[in-house]
């Protein structure tokens, strides 16, 4: 089969270069091509739809190329520039929905291939020339007709275990040697700021922190000069001379506790590894296994700890945060309406009050800045006279809070939302550059933001929640009946006593619920156990939320969790104003007129009352379990005259017997 494909592919490339890339006349003829390289006669035999309508807002427009549940094509003509057309094509793909929401969409010029997927991560998965193509075609194996499992290189999930697996030797092996856990785990989130800020061109040159490690290897001591350094990144007075002369100011709360170790060689070798790996191609968002994997297990299951991919982390953010600011935009017509929006983005709030590692802020921090340019792409297309005059993203790391109980997760997001502010600022100049908005520029990365006051350490369930516009998260998965075991009875009582509406055993994760739907937030998702539309855990979850007025507009009923806990999850997303539910409510990613607090698109009896006029009376009257349950009239009566009490349990039955 690939032998089959590569010839077929070279014919494809070949073909290409008599095309002018002219989009409008050469696109489907380019793409029915290609399909016919990966086994199929054309597009349409494959399935694809060409120009497919899409509903943006108000507007119709036109998806070149939709094959449902496998790929959007967005063509550009020959030479044209991929990386501003990345919003258009993003566009498309977060307006579509059910059969035809798609894992990748391909950006297109005829010259190159830019491949995308957005439930797993921002970044390009891949970028191929067509000429290339001949040995780099398993980046489009997704096309075959045949199932070929693709290959990316630059799939940042795949990136990010690497190089995390390399710091966790080095945590595992100082925790072996007997060092204190927690002064181990600042000292390696410490390490980890100094190899991202490396490759992201924090330190004055190009590996600085490599040269350091590698001196350390000859005669220096991590014991000193990691100290030395990591006080000079904690401090507001430049040094004025020596090897940490021109390191800048961190802040962030991040070097303020400093706690040396000496690295003996093992850990010298694996740090210098680790320190050659290019940590620009590490997504922070997933950051989160440094987190899991460094607890123990018993740790994580006593607190219920689990790590969120980032596909089903948007399938909160989306329908929360993303959507109903994508329609706001999308009817938008004026320079004052756009230019309000952007101002109403640097006010809105998010918190997760489950916070952890801090990926679903890191990702949501993400998702508001893409949002902000797209408004400066509708502002630049309808209004080109306009001078931008904030040249910086109006969005700040105070805008966003975190809770939990976990000291180390919550330096760990503090951390993550910090490298946040330094790559979606970057990408923010190179807009502004590349379409000349502004002529002056200045990295603001440094000091990181004081996140001290933002993220937490607290019991959520005991604590103030800070006012926020958006409650997203993952509570803690802990089935009920554990409760008392893992916390203790003292816990349990004083959890009973706060949500006093929660009867029976529910699952720890509803008192989140709960505690979101009392809050001042007007969007919340949150994922939980599929018990919370289930028995007393749905009773105080989802009922709890409808029968005040909640409605759910955005739902998944129940799928087997992408992480490591093993356990079948509904992600809900749910408004507490009928102003603010959304033009169209999905269920299991199919639109539905409504979703029910048993997650399920129809009318909701379980709020329904008994009629008093029906007391004492049933349907279907007594049901035996067999002819051993009946006696004759004559044995009864001889029963109850010799023990009056068997008149309680006696009772007339009118029914035909074939005996």
């Amino acid at each position: 089969m690939s032998n089959q494909i590569t010839e077929k592919i070279k014919k494809f490339i070949e073909f290409t270069k008599s095309l002018e890339g002219y989009e409008k006349g050469e696109a489907q003829t380019f793409l029915n091509r290609l399909f016919k390289a990966f086994g199929h006669a054309d597009c349409h035999a494959a399935g694809a739809k060409f120009e497919k309508r899409t509903k943006v807002g108000k507007k119709t427009k036109f998806e070149d190329l939709l094959l449902p549940g496998k790929v959007i094509v967005e063509m550009k003509s020959g030479g044209k520039d991929l990386q501003s057309h990345i919003l258009q094509a993003r566009e498309y793909w977060n307006n579509s929905y059910g059969d035809d929401k798609t894992p990748f969409v391909i950006l297109c010029n005829f010259d190159q291939f830019w491949i995308f997927n957005w439930f797993m991560q921002d970044a390009p998965l891949d970028k191929v020339k067509t000429e290339e193509l001949e040995t780099r075609w398993r980046t489009l194996a997704f096309l075959s007709k045949e199932p070929i499992e693709p290959i990316f290189e630059n799939n940042v999930e795949q990136v990010t275990k690497e190089a995390v697996e390399k710091l966790l030797q080095i945590y595992h092996s100082l925790i072996k040697r007997g060092e204190d856990k927690n002064k181990v785990q600042k000292f390696i989130l410490q390490l980890l700021v100094c190899l991202f800020s490396e490759d992201i061109g924090l330190f004055p040159i190009d590996g600085y922190f490599l040269e350091l490690v590698q001196d350390c290897k000859k005669n220096q001591s991590t014991y000193d000069l990691f100290t030395a350094l990591f006080k000079q990144m904690n401090s507001l007075e430049k040094a004025e001379g020596g090897r940490f002369k021109d390191v800048l100011y961190f802040n962030g709360g991040i070097f303020k506790e400093i706690n040396p170790i000496e690295l003996n060689d093992y850990e010298l070798n694996l740090l210098e590894k680790t320190a050659k790996f290019d940590w620009s191609k590490v997504e922070p968002a997933i950051f989160g296994n440094i987190f899991e994997y460094s607890m123990d297990n018993i740790e994580k299951h006593a607190t219920g700890a689990h790590y969120t991919y980032e596909k089903d982390i948007m399938k909160i953010i989306r329908p929360t945060i993303i959507q109903p600011l994508l329609e706001k935009i999308k009817k938008a017509k004026t320079l004052e309406k756009l230019l309000n929006l952007r101002e109403e983005l640097s006010k809105l709030s998010v918190l997760d009050p489950a916070c952890g590692s801090g990926n679903f802020l890191y990702v949501a921090l993400r998702e508001l800045k893409n949002l902000e340019l797209e408004i400066l792409s509708k502002i630049q297309e309808n209004f080109s006279r306009y001078q931008i005059q904030d040249v910086y993203s109006v969005i700040r790391m105070n805008q966003f809070y975190g809770i939990d109980m976990n000291p180390f997760a919550v330096e760990l997001a503090k951390v993550t939302l910090s490298f946040g502010k330094k790559i979606f600022n970057d990408l923010f100049l190179e807009y502004i550059k590349k379409h000349q908005l502004s002529f002056y520029f200045e990295d603001k990365t440094l000091p990181f933001d004081d996140l001290d006051r933002n993220i937490v350490v607290n019991d959520a369930l005991f604590c103030k929640w800070p006012e926020a516009d958006f409650i997203i998260g993952n509570p803690p998965f802990l089935g009920g009946k554990y409760l008392r075991v893992e916390r203790g009875d003292e816990y349990a009582e004083k959890i009973y006593a706060a949500f006093p509406d929660s009867k029976g055993q529910p699952d720890f994760c509803v008192f989140w619920f709960q505690k979101a739907h009392q809050s001042t937030a007007k969007k919340i998702g949150l994922v939980g156990t599929n018990s919370v539309a289930q028995g007393v855990s749905r009773k105080s979850a989802l009922e709890y939320i409808t029968a005040d007025k909640g409605i759910i507009t955005n739902a998944v009923s129940t799928q087997v969790w992408s992480g490591t806990a093993n356990v079948h999850v509904s992600i809900v997303n749910w408004v507490k104003n009928k102003k603010n539910v959304p033009s169209a409510i999905y269920l299991d990613d199919r639109k539905v007129r409504y979703i029910n607090s048993s997650l399920k698109a129809e009318a909701d009896y379980t709020g329904a009352k008994k009629i008093p006029e029906n007391s004492g009376k049933s349907f279907e009257g007594c049901q035996l379990g067999g002819k051993g349950f009946v006696i004759s009239a004559e044995t009864a009566k001889a029963w109850i005259e010799a023990d009056k009490k068997n008149q309680d349990v006696l009772k007339p039955r009118c029914f035909k017997t074939n005996d």
